[in-house]
C-alpha cells in the first residue's frame, strides 16, 4: 500500500465545514419533528435551571447564617427554599433522563434514515463509478457517517443547551463582578485553540488513510469468514493475512499515538491555566468575603457560579472544534449524496411488444481512466426472437457487451439501438424491467428461498405461485423441496438455522431470477459454470423452450451449449471476427472452428 503524506487541515477548512450544520439538523427535523421540539424545549428548561439551583442555595445560606442564634427567624420560609431545591434538582434529572432517551431514539431514527437513503443512492450511480477505488474511498467515509455523525447531534444540542446556561450565569456574575468573566475568557483562549488544532490534525490522518483503513476492513473480512475459510486453511494463509493486517495497523496507530502524546502533553499544560484562573477568582471572592463586602451565600453562589462557567466553557470551546471536526467529517456523507450517474434515462417507454430488436452501429466501449478499448467497431443486430451466443476467450468482451446492452455502461463510441431509436431515449428503469440478466458472479443473498428467487422482479415478492412457477422452470423447484423449511428455508450460514448449497444448486436459484421477469430479452452470462456439461445443456435446452418468441443473449464456454443459438458471434480483443451459425463458421474453419476441434479433443482425451 503506497504510503500517503498526511493532508494538514487549517482552520478555515475546518470551521468552513460548520455551514453543513444546517443541512443536518434539516435532515434530523425530517426524521422526527415531534422528537425534535421535545428535546430543544427540555434542553431549554435544563439550561435555565442550574442559575435558579445555584441562587436557591445562596438564599438557603444567608438565611442558614441569620438564623444562627436568632429565636425568630423565619424558619419556614428557610425549609420553603431547601424543597423548591429538591423539586428544582429532580426536574433536572427527569429532564435529562428525557433528554438522553431523545438523543438515543432520535439518533437511532437519523442512522436508520441516512443508511436508507445511502442505499438508494448508490443504488442511482453507474457501475464503472464502483469500480473505481477513489469511489470506494467515499463511499466508505459516507458509510462511517451514517452512525458515527449521530453523537454530532447530541453535541450541537448538548452545546445549546451549555450556552443558554452560561448566558444565565453569566448574567448574575455581571451583576456582582464583570472583571470575572474577562479573566475567564482569557484564561481559557489558549485551550480552545490547541484542541482545534488537534482535532484538525485527527481529521487529516483519518481521511488520508481510508484506503488503508478500507484494506484493514477487508483483512479482517478474508480472514475470518465462511466464504474464505477453505482457501485460508488450504494455503495456510492465517500468518500471511495477520502480518499484513499488523503492518498496516501498526503504521496507523504509530501516526495517530504522535498526536495523541502531543496532544494529552500540550492539553495539560493548557487545562492547568484554565484551573489556575479559577482559583485566582476564588482567591478575589473569598477576599471580598472576608471585607464583608458580600455575603457568604453570595460567595458559594459566585464561586459555584464561576467554578459552573469555567467547566462549561472549556466544554463549549473544546466541543466547538469537536463540533467543526465531526462537520468536516459529515462533509463526506453530502459529498456523496452529490454524486451523480452519468448515464441519464430517457423519457420513451419500451415497446410491448419490441418490433425490430437491437441494433449496434459501430460501437465502442473503454473503460474510464483506461486508454484501451474493450469492445472496438461492433456492428450487429439482434433480431425479435433470436437466440444469439457470444464466445470468446477470457477478455475478449463478452460481458462488456452485455452491460451495454442493460445500459450499465454507455459507448464510448457509436450507439445502440432499440426499434431504431438510441437506447439513451428510452426510461433507464423500464429498459431493465425488460431485460432479465444473470450474471456468472451472482449474489448468494443470504435470505429465504423463495426471496432468493423473488429477487429477479422483487415487487411480485408475494406472488408465490409465480416464486414456484419460477423455480421449476429453472430447475431450483426439486433442490427447495429437499430444504429443511422448503421456500422458507434461510439460504447460506451466516444466519442461525441456515442451510448452505453447492455451486450447481445455487446456480438454479439464480436462474430462477431470470423467469420471474417478465422480459423481452434475456441474458445468461455463464450462470451455469457449476454446472457439469449435462446439467448446463438440460439446462440450456429448457431455457431454450420456455422463452419461445423471446430474444436471448448466451455466454458459455461449452461450445456444445452455444451450438444451439441461431447466430453465434465470435469476440477477440473486443472486436467481432466472426459470426454465423455453429454449422457455418466451423465450415469457414477460423478461429470459432480451431476452439470447438480444442474443446471436442479435451472430451475424447
Amino acid at each position: 500500500m503506497a504510503s500517503k503524506k498526511e493532508k494538514e487541515t487549517g482552520f478555515k477548512e475546518q470551521f468552513g465545514a460548520l455551514k453543513n450544520l444546517p443541512r443536518f439538523f434539516q435532515m434530523i427535523w425530517e426524521t422526527h419533528r415531534g422528537m425534535t421540539i421535545a428535546n430543544v424545549l427540555l434542553r431549554i428548561i435544563n439550561g435555565i435551571l442550574p442559575l435558579a439551583m445555584l441562587y436557591i442555595g445562596k438564599e438557603i445560606i444567608d438565611g442558614v447564617i441569620a438564623s444562627i442564634g436568632n429565636e425568630s427567624a423565619d424558619l419556614k420560609s428557610l425549609w420553603t427554599l431547601v424543597g423548591i431545591e429538591l423539586a428544582l434538582a429532580t426536574f433536572s434529572t427527569i429532564f435529562g433522563r428525557a433528554i438522553t432517551l431523545l438523543d438515543s431514539l432520535l439518533g437511532d431514527l437519523y442512522s436508520n434514515k441516512t443508511s436508507e437513503q445511502l442505499i438508494k443512492h448508490a443504488a442511482t450511480l453507474d457501475l464503472y463509478q464502483f469500480e473505481d477505488s477513489e469511489f470506494y474511498d467515499k463511499l466508505e467515509r459516507a458509510r462511517r457517517q451514517t452512525t458515527s455523525r449521530t453523537v454530532l447531534m447530541s453535541m450541537v444540542l448538548e452545546q445549546f443547551q451549555d450556552t443558554i446556561t452560561i448566558l444565565s450565569l453569566g448574567a448574575g456574575l455581571l451583576i456582582f463582578n464583570p472583571w470575572l468573566i474577562l479573566l475567564l475568557i482569557v484564561a481559557l483562549i489558549p485551550s480552545f485553540i490547541g484542541e482545534t488544532h488537534f482535532n484538525q490534525r485527527t481529521y487529516s490522518l483519518t481521511r488520508s488513510f481510508t484506503p488503508e483503513r478500507r484494506e484493514l476492513d477487508y483483512l479482517r473480512y478474508i480472514g475470518a469468514s465462511d466464504e474464505t475459510a477453505k482457501e485460508v486453511k488450504i494455503f495456510g494463509l492465517a500468518d500471511f493475512l495477520a502480518n499484513r493486517f499488523k503492518a498496516i495497523a501498526d503504521k496507523y496507530y504509530k501516526a495517530n499515538q504522535s498526536i495523541a502524546i502531543k496532544r494529552a502533553a500540550v492539553g495539560s499544560i493548557l487545562t492547568g491555566l484554565g484551573t489556575a484562573s479559577y482559583y485566582v477568582a476564588y482567591v478575589f471572592i473569598i477576599y471580598q468575603t472576608i471585607q464583608a463586602l458580600i455575603t457568604v451565600g453570595t460567595l458559594t453562589f459566585l464561586a459555584g457560579s464561576f467554578n459552573r462557567m469555567r467547566n462549561m466553557l472549556q466544554g463549549i470551546l473544546n466541543r466547538f472544534s469537536r463540533i467543526a471536526d465531526s462537520a468536516l467529517y459529515l462533509q463526506d456523507l453530502f459529498d456523496f449524496f452529490e454524486l451523480k450517474p452519468n448515464i441519464g434515462s430517457g423519457k420513451l417507454k419500451i415497446p410491448r411488444p419490441i418490433t425490430k430488436g437491437f441494433t449496434f452501429e459501430n460501437v465502442a466501449f473503454k473503460y474510464p481512466q483506461s486508454e484501451k478499448y474493450a469492445l472496438k467497431g461492433l456492428n450487429f443486430h439482434l433480431g425479435i426472437g433470436e437466440k444469439i451466443a457470444l464466445v470468446g476467450e477470457n477478455g475478449a468482451g463478452k460481458t462488456t457487451l452485455v452491460k451495454l446492452l442493460a445500459r450499465l455502461y454507455e459507448p464510448s463510441e457509436g450507439r445502440i439501438l432499440l426499434d431504431g431509436k438510441d437506447l439513451g431515449e428510452y426510461d433507464l428503469a423500464d429498459l431493465r424491467a425488460q431485460i432479465g440478466i444473470i450474471f456468472q458472479d451472482f449474489i448468494r443473498f443470504q435470505m429465504k428461498a423463495s426471496e432468493n428467487i423473488a429477487i429477479g422482479d422483487i415487487e411480485r415478492l408475494a406472488e408465490e405461485e409465480e416464486i414456484i412457477a419460477s423455480a421449476e422452470k429453472s430447475l431450483a423447484d426439486p433442490v427447495i423441496r429437499e430444504l429443511p423449511a422448503q421456500y422458507e428455508q434461510i439460504l447460506g450460514k451466516r444466519f442461525s438455522s441456515g442451510v448452505d448449497l453447492s455451486g450447481g444448486q445455487w446456480q438454479k436459484i439464480a436462474l430462477g431470477r431470470a423467469y420471474m421477469r417478465d422480459a423481452q430479452l434475456l441474458i445468461l452470462d455463464e450462470p451455469t459454470a457449476a454446472l457439469d456439461a449435462r446439467a448446463e445443456h438440460e439446462v440450456f435446452i429448457r431455457f431454450s423452450e420456455l422463452i419461445e418468441g423471446k430474444s436471448a443473449v448466451l455466454i458459455s464456454h461449452r461450445f456444445s451449449t452455444v451450438r444451439m443459438a441461431d447466430r453465434i458471434l465470435f469476440l477477440e480483443y473486443g472486436q467481432l471476427i466472426e459470426e454465423g451459425s455453429h454449422q457455418e463458421l466451423l465450415a469457414l474453419n477460423g478461429k470459432y472452428a480451431e476452439l470447438f476441434n480444442l474443446q471436442a479433443q479435451g472430451y475424447l482425451s
